[in-house]
């Protein structure tokens, strides 16, 4: 509504991107809103709060993409080395192929080892 402002407590929060956090701004004015970061504080009903807010959305982004290229080349490093071997299964697979086996739905499966269905499909598919 018209004079209203949307408060976040941090950025991050707000959205994953520049352009979000920009678009999202973009339908706040719109709308003849505002919005309001507690940290740091910055407001958009504010000419410089615009400015603000743009900067730290492309910084933010910047350090998104710095951490997942160090965590892709971290990753590769220790596959190279034949350390990373990925998550542990946590799902017991033998006990879905025998349920299954023995004629119980993909439903009745998930249920009774509290998993999900579709991960009964993807170890079903995955054993095939």
């Amino acid at each position: 509504m018209p004079g209203d402002t949307l408060v976040v407590v941090k950025l991050d929060r707000l959205g994953r991107s520049t352009r979000d956090v920009l678009n999202l701004v973009h339908e706040l004015e719109a709308k003849s809103a505002a919005l309001r970061v507690l940290e740091p504080e910055i407001d958009t009903s504010k000419p410089e709060g615009r400015i603000i807010l743009t900067t730290l959305s492309m910084v933010a982004e910047m350090e998104l993409t710095f951490i997942k290229e160090r965590q892709r080349a971290g990753i590769e490093t220790t596959k190279a080395k034949g350390v990373y071997q990925g998550r542990k299964r946590t799902i017991d697979r033998e006990a879905v192929q025998r349920l299954y086996r023995d004629g119980v739905g993909a439903t009745e499966i998930a249920r009774r080892l509290s998993i999900g269905r579709a991960s009964v499909y993807k170890v079903l598919r995955a054993d095939a």
